[in-house]
């Protein structure tokens, strides 16, 4: 019943900020996602002419300017940075998974 009391003094304007949060949340999801698959692809592209590391430093230093040269706030450049480290550690992770799976493709 907290929740419900809660609610029932939003006004128009911030239910209409909340949907357009819900639906962003949705697309940022979706970009998280497809950004996670190409990771795979590059993972086994890298396999296949060769190259054994999962982890390329180098690219990592360039993601992280790039991101840093895109942000314009007001996201604290550390907590962005934070967020792409940890998205490239979960990539990594995927990586490592299909790896260890003989390069399966699934979703999960």
């Amino acid at each position: 019943m907290a929740d419900r009391s809660r609610h029932d003094d939003e006004t128009p304007e911030l239910r209409r900020l909340r949907r357009r949060i819900d639906a962003l949340d949705r697309r940022i999801v979706e970009l998280l996602n497809e950004r996670a698959g190409l990771g795979r692809e590059v993972g086994r592209e890298k396999l296949a002419v060769g190259r054994r590391a999962i982890r390329d430093l180098e690219r990592e230093r360039e993601v992280l300017l790039r991101v840093t040269m895109a942000n314009t706030g007001p996201m604290p450049q550390a907590d962005l940075l934070a967020i792409y480290r940890r998205l490239m550690a979960v990539t990594r992770a995927l990586e490592t998974r299909d790896r260890a799976r003989g390069q399966g493709s699934d979703r999960h």
